[in-house]
């Protein structure tokens, strides 16, 4: 096939899986300030086999050292990674994944703490084959989306995220706003006449810089 009609077939496929509207299937997960969109796995391969009955994905495996094929590379310092390609209309497209836990940190092989800014330590459990497989059909879908299909929701993924809010009591939050702006401090102990603790803090979340 020429490469002028490789570009046309790519281009037709993008713009037929881009054209979808994934938003009934997709799940929202929050992690601290951060919301990140999941698609459903088996809805997305079902919408591109119906366009695309020939589509076909790969879940790439590595020879371990006892000669074991397995679906994931593992390195000591930086966890686990899986890979898939995905063939459509003879295009294919790689993509790959760390294997993460709830809080968006590698999962390694064995447990692992590491220390937070406001939280003290936190404990990253060690991977399962359940997390895993979890991965792969993630990395799947985020494959998939190189072709078109729900890329607009990975919008921003790769943006810097926002440091968490910290763990501290209502006055903490004030003393931490005040430090940052002590010429507000007239302003404050007014609102502290009418407005309880609480709601003084809760106002103070806004304007403290958690970075700091």
């Amino acid at each position: 096939m020429k490469t002028s009609e490789m570009e046309e077939k790519k281009i037709s496929v993008f713009e037929t899986l881009f054209q979808k509207n994934v938003n009934d299937n997709v799940e929202k997960k929050k992690t601290g300030k951060t919301e990140l969109s999941y698609l459903s796995w088996s809805w997305a391969w079902a919408e591109v086999k119906k366009l695309f009955p020939d589509a076909r994905y790969e879940i790439l495996k590595f020879q371990s050292a006892n000669g074991n094929l397995l679906p994931y590379l593992y390195d000591e310092k930086t966890g686990y990674m899986v890979f898939t390609n995905v063939t459509i209309d003879n295009l294919t497209h790689e993509m790959w994944l760390p294997v993460m836990d709830g809080a968006n940190k590698a999962m390694k092989g064995e447990e692992y703490t590491y220390s937070t800014r406001y939280n003290g330590e936190k404990t990253v459990e060690p991977a399962s084959m359940f997390d895993v497989n979890k991965t792969i059909m993630r990395c799947l879908v985020k494959n998939l989306a190189m072709f078109g299909l729900g890329l607009y929701i990975y919008s921003g993924e790769d943006l810097p995220e926002e440091p968490p809010l910290p763990d501290l009591s209502d006055k903490e939050l004030i003393e931490k706003y005040l430090s940052q702006n002590p010429q507000n401090k007239t302003s404050v102990d007014e609102y502290l006449k009418t407005k309880s603790e609480h709601e003084v803090a809760e106002m103070m979340k806004n304007y403290s810089d958690w970075s700091k």
